[in-house]
């Protein structure tokens, strides 16, 4: 697969259309190659670098190390692995949907205490405003693969979820969103359930909170997949849903279609 950002007329069109504009590749600086590089990283998350592009997605999104950044539901810490060593001038929040969600971090600052001892830890969604992100402290606020999960249970938090990511968000404040990518056309396929979002949904929840779409870029675009498994996104790596069955294929198909979209919370 060809890393590349969009470029084409249409490409062009639909993202002017869509309120953003199109941004020309952004070289990752010398910190954050040297903290994807950190030898405190588990191998088994580095070997996802080649789907994941971190180095390219965290310079798309402008993250800077001495900023204020906020993880939202950073689960065993894939990115937190990063963002620890190259924010060490900076703040990072890890910010988990209840205290038990924390158990992924708490482990990486027991084996490595100097890296990831200064993060800071915030309940999100939260009703309590104690207990979340300080309203305007943040300068990015970062989420991976997770706005699907927002439609779960019983009640649909997605909208709240976009709300309060603005609200912590300093003004001028980025968002830098990667999720899973469910055609505008696709049929058959139950949004969020799969484990897939539209664009369109994905703009749409963030539109609403008051975010305008800034750039969206295609560095973790997948053509291979084909989005219409039975088990969902979690058939492909590194879930691998099915176990051995058809293994071999969707380990050449590689990880999900993602689209990394950066907005702005107006000044």
């Amino acid at each position: 697969m060809r890393h590349r950002f969009l470029i084409t007329a249409v490409a062009a069109t639909a993202l002017t259309m869509a309120g953003g504009t199109i941004a020309a590749t952004v070289k990752p600086g010398p910190a954050l190659v040297k903290a994807v590089k950190a030898p405190s990283r588990t191998p088994a998350n580095a070997a996802r670098d080649a789907y994941r592009h971190p180095a390219e997605t965290l310079a798309f999104f402008g993250v800077r190390p001495g900023d204020t950044v906020v993880e939202i539901w950073p689960s065993g810490g894939w990115y937190t692995e990063i963002l620890a060593p190259y924010l060490a001038n900076g703040t990072l929040y890890a910010a988990t949907p209840s205290a038990a969600a924390r158990n992924g971090v708490i482990r990486l600052q027991a084996a490595h205490p100097a890296v990831y001892g200064k993060i800071k830890f915030a309940v999100f969604p939260s009703a309590d405003a104690s207990a979340g992100v300080p309203a305007g402290s943040a300068d990015v606020v970062l989420t991976f693969r997770n706005v699907h999960n927002w439609s779960f249970g019983a009640t649909d938090q997605t909208q709240a979820a976009f709300d309060q990511m603005f609200a912590m968000l300093k003004p001028g404040g980025t968002l830098g969103l990667v999720e899973h990518r469910l055609p505008e056309d696709a049929r058959g396929i139950t949004e969020a359930q799969s484990g897939y979002m539209k664009r369109s949904s994905v703009i749409g929840f963030a539109t609403k909170a008051g975010f305008k779409l800034a750039a969206e870029s295609d560095i973790n675009a997948n053509p291979k997949d084909s989005h219409d498994y039975p088990g969902g996104v979690w058939t492909l790596p590194p879930s691998y849903a099915e176990k051995d069955v058809n293994r071999a294929r969707y380990a050449a198909i590689g990880e999900s279609d993602r689209m990394t979209l950066k907005f702005i919370k107006p000044r």
